[in-house]
């Protein structure tokens, strides 16, 4: 299997000691604590001027140094880059939920844009994208040859406006080619709804902003709605996002006070805990939103679903809730992000994102390229997971290793069996068996299986289930 390469938003050279002239002494200081590589910054300087002066076509030194900062970012790790202008910004929009594009996110494989996940509601999500999808051209130009940015920014354009993908997608004999409009992306971060008298769906697409005060509000709709007997959280494809979210998430069905995620690195703001308390959570000199919802909140029963897309923020929450024994965590394997990205600003309205931690579970169980192991294996259908291939933390290009994994409770991961393929009398698969999976499965719907499966251990009902090797 060839990695998968993720690339910041420039590409350049490699630039030691850099931080110092971007005006940020501190951070450097405390990044080489042995001085300066006199002679290393000595050769980027020779070959900072051998460009200048020799290169077939001239370079500003603006974009050289940003190629630069780049460069170095991004041989890091996958996670850590360079932001220019229109990225910083973009950030920082989508953060608040709104962003421009066509709804997915991408790495790069073998020099093509690889799909990691298409973002529900969004055009990509409706044309049916699929995570795995390989996309080789957009319009008339070929991404072979792109860089990763190049490849994203002609992605971008303005709302209204179509956009011509070509894709090949495993399991199909010829490339497909969809037409997408470009909108304005708009995530509704919380979902919810009474799936029937008793039982509660919440779903958290994305941690933003307002994340926790959405949450408060659906739970009390449900609340309204009469008694509640269950509910199931559902964490599927969350990509992750802002680390007060999870932790406000967390805190809304944990104890008061209660470890939720503690952080480790190499300074000293590095090495944090966070509890489920409002100053860990809040911003700002907001009202607590938790504060009114019901006292049983806290007990009712609970069942968390996870997959290979639900990463960094969502794991935060499943293993929390997890190890403090809150909930039942179903589904499968998650990605595995456990890392954490400080953004620093920089003059010129850029900054950089830079890893400067890991993330550990109350236990000190290590989420990084290893991921949460549910409590219960499910795989997205009951005949396997319709085919589909997720790309986890594990498969990235220089991803940090885990430094503290501990091993897993044979007994705590059990598996639901895959009930037999049904056939008619002729021995063929009906309809409803068949191997095409549908196009796109509706999130809590019938033919939603895992969530099938999480309302029957809510009631209590009888599932066939077998210990995993």
């Amino acid at each position: 299997m060839s990695k998968i390469k993720t690339i910041s938003l420039a590409v350049g050279g490699f630039l030691a000691g850099a931080l110092i002239t971007l005006n940020v002494p501190a951070f450097a200081e405390k990044q080489l604590p042995n001085g300066l590589p006199i002679d290393d910054l000595r050769t980027f300087a020779e070959v900072y001027g051998a460009v200048k002066q020799g290169y077939v076509e001239p370079v500003d030194d603006k974009t050289m140094i940003a190629n630069a900062i780049s460069g170095l970012l991004s041989n890091l790790d996958p996670h850590s880059a360079y932001l220019d202008a229109d990225a910083f910004k973009d950030l920082q929009v989508g953060t608040q939920g709104e962003f421009g594009g066509l709804g997915i996110e991408v790495g790069m494989e073998d020099g093509l844009v690889k799909v990691i996940s298409p973002i529900e509601d969004t055009p990509a999500y409706r044309a049916g994208v699929k995570s795995g999808d390989l996309i080789f051209k957009l319009d008339d130009t070929p991404v072979k040859g792109l860089t990763l940015s190049e490849a994203v920014k002609k992605m971008r354009g303005k709302p209204k406006t179509p956009l011509r993908v070509s894709i090949l997608r495993k399991g199909e004999a010829k490339p497909l080619e969809l037409t997408l409009i470009r909108e304005v992306i708009k995530v509704q971060s919380v979902k919810a709804k009474v799936v029937e008298p008793g039982y509660g769906w919440l779903r958290i697409t994305q941690f933003q902003e307002n994340t926790v005060p959405d949450l408060a509000k659906q739970i009390t709709k449900i609340y309204k709605e009469g008694p509640v007997k269950g509910l199931v959280l559902d964490l599927r494809n969350d990509p992750g996002g802002l680390l007060h979210g999870a932790i406000g998430v967390s805190a809304t069905f944990l104890p008061a006070g209660v470890k939720v995620v503690s952080t480790d690195g190499r300074t000293d703001d590095a090495k944090q805990e966070f509890l489920a308390r409002p100053q860990d959570y809040l911003r700002g000199g907001r009202d607590d939103p938790l504060q009114a919802l019901p006292a049983d909140l806290k007990s009712v029963p609970m069942v968390v679903l996870v997959n290979g897309g639900s990463a960094s923020a969502s794991e935060i929450v499943a293993g929390a809730l997890q190890d403090h024994k809150r909930a039942v965590i179903m589904g499968t394997q998650t990605f595995g992000k456990g890392s954490v990205q400080s953004v620093l600003p920089l003059p010129g309205n850029t900054a950089i994102k830079l890893t400067t931690a890991r993330y550990y579970t109350p236990e000190g169980r290590s989420i990084q390229a290893k991921g949460i192991t549910p409590d219960l294996l499910v795989e997205e259908s009951a005949h396997g997971n319709n085919g589909g291939t997720r790309i986890r933390e594990a498969d990235l290009d220089r991803h940090l290793e885990n430094d503290a994994e501990k091993p897993v409770a044979s007994a705590r991961a059990n598996e639901i069996k895959s009930k037999p393929t049904a056939k008619n009398d002729k021995g063929e698969k009906t309809d409803e068996e068949s191997d095409d999976a549908p196009a796109r499965m509706e999130y809590a719907g019938k033919n939603d299986y895992q969530f099938q499966q999480a309302m029957n251990l809510l009631k209590g009902l009888q599932i066939m289930q077998r210990k995993t090797p």
